[in-house]
């Protein structure tokens, strides 16, 4: 017995030692730094295990094949942006809106594109039908990029459709995350790919086992069909982005269509995510006017939605997306709402926010009534408690399951994409968001909150005091871990 207690004792200082070594080894926020420690330091043996496959870095090799992709396009895109026309539509983009522009296109690949037309989905059914109508039409090219995509019905009938319009000769091309995509597994794919369509999953899941890496996922969502007609948002591929499974009932989601200069960027975001996923050079997409399609006419004088499309992710050395919505958000002068799924936000974001609250500005940040992964739902349910102590009104969607990503600042500028108000959307995901620098368009998201407010519940301290003790529990414990959930 003895022996066996020095033996124990020795594996608790020789895991403690280690946890130390490996948390410290490399730059990383103090939030992320202290929930491994936890984990480690807590779970002898097993909290290495799961930092082996959740804690470490981007593969070198994958961080060098994303990093290596060169814009094949971009030149090319700026030139086709033409001056907007003395009779386009009423737009932001001097004074706040030029600031928030000049830091996304800080790198010089977020051009402001212009003359964009753009609808926008909040429903499944809609959503699917106006894509499928938009492959349907398709004649050169389909570009296809999801995260989740499932073996369903919906999934099927996706396929099936890539597959009719691979056989009438148009190429199509496919990234999916295996980890985010259930069921869609090599051989799902192979009656594609057998008729000429290429299909890979993102760079990351290459050999996810050998590398014990897990961590880093393809979150992105874009669709381009001939370069000229682009989507991107929130929902995936699945019945239950359909409102069709009971444990989420309604599903609701945000997602644009835009035909217009806008797409060419997603186009090119498509194509660097491609280039950096394949294993063979010849499967490399090159510079072709297939892919970059010189302006429809009647776009230079119809319409006018200035639109910067802002990608990141892991690869970056900074929080790029994260910090440009920050200097979104400090624009403020009236209102910032904001929907999410998720909301564990680091303690920028917090102080954005609550700034914003305490200077008067109507701050409201929208989340939905349940879980699709208990412990980040608890977690979110800790901040949104700690929000409104804060002066910060949070609403609770009743209506189903609320996967909007949505922030709107004032009456001037917003933006939806895939990213949420998390740890992961900000330091683990690549990530892909649409920012609007339009009025209408603005409005029109304004409109969908309000609507949305209908069907939700103000958080108040009343409510909060009525949760039990054991809930109370799992938020703390949750939160404590949220920025490595």
């Amino acid at each position: 017995m003895d022996f066996l207690v020095s033996l124990w004792q020795i594996i608790i200082i020789l895991n403690a030692i280690l946890a130390l070594y490996l948390v410290f080894r490399r730059p990383r926020s103090i939030a992320t730094t202290l929930a491994w420690l936890l984990v480690l330091i807590s779970f002898p043996v097993l909290g290495f295990i799961l930092y082996a496959f959740f804690g470490r870095g981007l593969a070198q090799e994958n961080l060098f094949a994303i990093n290596s992709q060169e814009h094949i396009g971009l030149s090319k895109v700026e030139e086709m942006i033409p001056p907007v026309p003395n009779q386009a539509g009423k737009t932001d983009t001097t004074d706040a809106g030029q600031t928030i522009i000049s830091y996304f296109n800080s790198k010089k690949d977020a051009p402001l594109t212009k003359n964009n037309d753009v609808s926008i989905f909040t429903d499944g059914h809609d959503k699917f039908d106006a894509l499928f109508k938009d492959i349907e039409g398709a004649k050169e090219t389909i570009n296809v990029e999801y995260y989740s995509f499932f073996n369903d019905h919906i999934g099927n009938k996706f396929l099936s459709l890539l597959e009719r319009k691979q056989l009438e000769g148009v190429q199509v091309h496919l990234i999916y995350d295996p980890w985010g995509s259930p069921g869609a597994r090599k051989s799902w794919f192979e009656p594609l790919t057998n008729l000429g369509g290429k299909v890979v999953p993102f760079v990351t899941a290459r050999n996810l086992i050998r590398k014990y890496r897990l961590n880093y996922h393809l979150h992105r969502k874009i669709v381009v069909i001939d370069g000229k007609i682009s989507w991107t948002g929130g929902f995936n591929v699945g019945d239950q982005y359909l409102g069709e499974k009971k444990k989420f009932g309604y599903w609701r989601d945000t997602h644009v269509r835009i035909v217009g200069s806008a797409s060419l960027l997603l186009q090119e975001r498509f194509i660097m995510d491609w280039n950096a996923s394949i294993t063979t050079p010849d499967d490399a997409i090159i510079f072709d006017t297939k892919y970059f399609p010189e302006l429809n006419e009647h776009l230079l004088t119809e319409v006018n939605v200035p639109t910067q499309i802002v990608s990141d992710g892991p690869d970056n050395d900074e929080e790029f997306l994260k910090n440009g919505m920050t200097r979104m958000m400090t624009q403020a002068k009236e209102k910032l709402w904001i929907q999410t799924p998720y909301l564990i936000p680091d303690d920028a974001m917090i102080a954005t926010w609550q700034i914003a609250a305490r200077a008067g500005v109507d701050v409201r940040i929208m989340i939905p009534c349940m879980p699709d992964h208990p412990f980040i739902y608890r977690a979110t349910q800790w901040y949104a408690n700690a929000l409104t102590a804060m002066g910060i009104k949070i609403y609770v969607y009743n209506n189903g399951f609320l996967h909007a990503k949505t922030v709107i600042t004032d009456d001037k500028f917003s933006s939806f994409g895939t990213m949420n108000q998390d740890f992961r959307s900000y330091m683990l995901n690549f990530e892909v968001n649409a920012i609007f620098y339009d009025e209408a368009i603005t409005k029109k998201l304004q409109d969908i909150f309000i609507e949305d407010m209908k069907q939700s519940t103000l958080l108040t301290p009343e409510i909060i005091k009525q949760q039990s003790r054991w809930l109370r529990f799992k938020q703390r414990l949750s939160r404590l871990l949220s920025p490595i959930l």
